[in-house]
This record gives C-alpha cells, structure tokens and sequence, in this order.
C-alpha cells in the first residue's frame, strides 16, 4: 500500500513538476510574444512614418520638379523673346535691305530736272563759255548728244558741233558732271554780234528730236556777245575734251 502511495504520490508530484514546468514555458512564450508584440507597434509606427516621409518627399520632388521647370522654361521663354525681338529687328533690316535692293538704279535721261547746270568764262580758248552739268539725282542718267541753246528771245536753236560728237554716250553716275563748251561767235559775226544776259539749256532725248524735261535758265555772264555762227559742242565725260574745239 505505501508503495502505490509512493507511486501516486511521485507521479503527482511529476504530473505537478511538469505543469510548472509548462506554465512557465508558456509565461516566458507570452512574456516573449508580449515583448514581440510591443516591439512590433514600434516597428510599424516606424515603417508608417517612413512610408509617409517618402510620400512627401515624393510630393515635394514631383513640386520641386514643376517649379524648376518652371524656372528653366521661365528663362527659354524670356530668350524666345528676346530672339524674337532681335528677329523682329534682323527683319527690320532684312526690310531695309530689301528696300534698298528694289531701288530702281536703271538710267534715265539727263534734264533740268535731275541736273544743276552751270555757265562760266574761260581764258582759253578764247571767246568761249562752258557748260557744266552736274547729276544731282539718285540713278544714273545720259547726257543724250548736245544740249540745244537759246539766247535770251533767241527763236532759233544754237548750232551745234558735229566733229565734237564723242564715241559713246556720256553717262553720269549721281554726282558727275559731264561738260560742253560753246564758242560764241564765228568769223563771219566780228559786226554782227548780239550781248546775251540769258541763256536757256535744254536737254537732248535719245532719239535727238525735240527736247525733253525742263531746261535750265542760266544768267550769261557779264559782258557775254554771241554771234549767229557760233557753236556748242556734244557733252563731254572731260572738261578738257570739251575745251579743244
């Protein structure tokens, strides 16, 4: 009997030991669990503000994004602008240019109208005068053959000097001046001369008939007497060709 008693005894107690044993394994696993548990929340907490952090940050990338290409289209914009207006200026010039281009520069006719013509004595030869005719426009124009000269009342044109006529049309650029001289009487007119205060320049067409444009009204110099025989030369490209006859 003391042995069964023994038996059940040691077997309680083992059955005893074994639950005590098992509390405490399950204690210090829900005492583990409760530190796993505890930690967990932090870790989360972390994760959740990590997670949030990187959302903003992502915002604020993606807004710092817009605002440097703001910034950046902000500039290349302001230089579009600024091309544009040297464009706008280049286009200016471009105009300019285009308009200088289309100038008509093809020659005309030299008249009263686009010449300053001027009369003067010489000393030599003698008894002559010389006309100067000066291209006061902007285009070239042709001296056309000799000019037609009327005295004062004069009804008839004064002669003019065939041998004088040059080899080629004189034409003046704006600026020269071609030249024609006159010999203001003939032997024949040494007591048949008439005292010119006046004298009247018209300019020759190419076709040499008639005259063309406005003539130039010229005041004689002092003391100037031309006979009927006298003569007036071709224009001259030089003033000393124009002097020799």
């Amino acid at each position: 009997m003391r042995s069964n008693r023994f038996r059940t005894t040691g077997l309680a107690a083992t059955a005893l030991l074994a639950a005590l044993s098992l509390t405490a394994c399950t204690g210090d696993d829900d005492a583990a669990a409760e530190k796993a548990g505890a930690a967990a929340p932090v870790a989360s907490t972390s994760d959740q503000r990590s997670s949030t952090t990187g959302t903003d940050t992502g915002k604020t990338a993606d807004d710092n994004a817009k605002d440097a290409g703001s910034k950046a289209n902000a500039p290349a914009e302001n230089a579009a602008g600024t091309s544009k207006g040297s464009g706008s200026g280049t286009s200016n010039a471009g105009t300019s240019n285009g308009n200088k281009g289309n100038t008509n520069s093809s020659p005309v006719t030299c008249t009263g109208d686009n010449t300053k013509v001027t009369v003067s004595k010489v000393s030599r030869p003698i008894n002559h005068l010389l006309l100067t005719a000066t291209n006061t426009g902007n285009r070239p124009c042709y001296a056309y053959h000799a000019p037609a000269l009327r005295f004062d009342d004069s009804q008839a044109a004064f002669p003019v000097l065939r041998d004088s006529m040059p080899q080629a049309v004189v034409t003046l650029e704006p600026g020269q001046s071609a030249y024609a001289s006159i010999g203001l009487s003939g032997e024949d007119d040494m007591n048949d001369l008439h005292k010119g205060t006046r004298l009247a320049v018209y300019f020759m067409p190419k076709s040499n008939s008639g005259s063309t444009g406005s003539p130039a009204n010229l005041k004689l110099p002092a003391d100037t007497y031309w006979g009927n025989n006298g003569f007036v030369t071709y224009w001259q490209t030089e003033m000393d060709d124009a002097l020799t006859f």
